[in-house]
């Protein structure tokens, strides 16, 4: 539906209200559509590490803030001026809006688009806000990544939408809204990972296990996942890991014996939160021209990492990040979807548990306790 005014509608939503606190599912108001946006019905949403960063303060946010940014489902409505989907459409929700303008966009590097700098923030990009609550007298709530995916409808830029082909599984859609992308990219972007390469991935959940397909895919002889939960070690090798080790230094036992000496080609770190001390360790995972790549979020007051400077001369060692694996999403996320089709990707086997949204905090428990590799809300 477009060109008429909707009403506003209620909804309900997960909403984190305060740092430390749960999140806590009830009913909502929520706008509809404006300008360049449209109101999406989800299927599912992903339950991703990066929300429990809001829970801890780990990634500042303005609060309350509707949490979810790992989701798929279809159009209900357009706001006024877009014409790229139509009322019915299933759609995969990225985190990352791409406007296609700006200077980063235009060169392909759309996962550092200029209107995703901000967009964690909570307001949607005009700065104004389409949830709200009458808990305390009509108080804007925010959206995790624009998006806010822990509520049955949502109103999003349709920069952050991205249509996929009618008749893919939606639930499993969600999933490379995030986690998927995210970590396949790590590997076969921004680690460069080619046929014949050994890869270690330093943590084994819902982007790591990813990144451990993202290897296999690319070609890789040796894949080595490291995790100190034996089952999140037993679930890479479904994945596609060759070895696993429970920690950095029987990591290296591994790599070093297994390369002769010459150690890995990259380490990707997809720990749940990213330190300053891991990075020297897994820099001496890597041998001459070896790449770190960072795709765990560290705390915003880490300022620091500890890591060899002769190494990185000597050898030409890299340390690179990776958002968002450094996927192009309306290019990547279509294309990973066929890799499903085609028996290459697994999206089904990375869904431990699926949960109801009152669940939500359940789920983000057994996240913390390592029980899941990806836990995913239905609707």
């Amino acid at each position: 539906m477009t060109g008429v005014m909707l009403p506003a509608m209620r909804t309900t939503a997960a909403v984190l209200w305060e740092v430390g606190g749960k999140w806590e599912v009830g009913e909502v108001d929520l706008d509809p559509p404006g300008p360049g946006e449209v109101l999406v019905e989800l299927t599912a949403s992903g339950l991703c590490h990066s929300d429990e960063h809001l829970v801890t303060g780990q990634l500042p946010v303005g609060l309350p803030v509707v949490g979810g940014h790992e989701g798929a489902g279809r159009i209900a409505a357009l706001g006024e001026g877009v014409t790229e989907v139509a009322v019915g459409d299933p759609v995969v929700l990225a985190f990352l809006p791409s406007c296609g303008r700006c200077t980063w966009c235009v060169r392909g590097i759309t996962n550092l688009c200029d209107d995703g700098a901000g967009a964690t923030l909570g307001p949607q990009l005009d700065g104004t806000y389409r949830f709200h609550s009458d808990r305390a007298q009509g108080e804007d709530i925010g959206q995790m990544c624009l998006l806010g995916t822990f509520s049955k409808h949502t109103v999003v830029p349709v920069k952050s939408v991205v249509p996929i082909d009618e008749g893919f599984p939606l639930h499993l859609a969600a999933l490379v809204s995030c986690g998927v992308t995210t970590g396949y990219g790590s590997a076969t972007r921004t680690a460069d990972l080619r046929v014949g390469d050994t890869a270690v991935v330093i943590g084994v959940g819902g982007v790591g296990a990813n990144a451990v397909q993202g290897a296999r895919i690319a070609g890789c002889r040796y894949v080595v996942a490291v995790d100190p939960v034996e089952f999140k070690r037993e679930k890479a090798t479904a994945f596609g890991a060759t070895h696993t080790a429970p920690d950095l230094d029987a990591a290296w036992e591994i790599v070093s014996e297994i390369t002769r000496g010459r150690l890995a080609d990259a380490a990707i770190i997809t720990t749940g939160v990213a330190e300053g001390e891991m990075v020297q360790p897994a820099l001496e995972l890597v041998g001459k021209r070896g790449r770190v790549v960072v795709t765990a979020l560290a705390p915003h007051e880490q300022e620091t990492a500890t890591m060899s400077l002769l190494d990185l001369t000597v050898y030409e060692k890299q340390v690179k990040g990776a958002m968002f694996g450094s996927a192009n999403s309306q290019h990547d996320i279509p294309r990973l979807l066929e890799l499903y089709n085609l028996g290459q990707l697994k999206l089904d086997e990375l869904i431990t548990a699926e949960y109801a949204l009152e669940e939500v905090n359940r789920g983000y428990d057994d996240m913390r306790a390592g029980r899941n590799i990806r836990g995913l809300i239905r609707y």
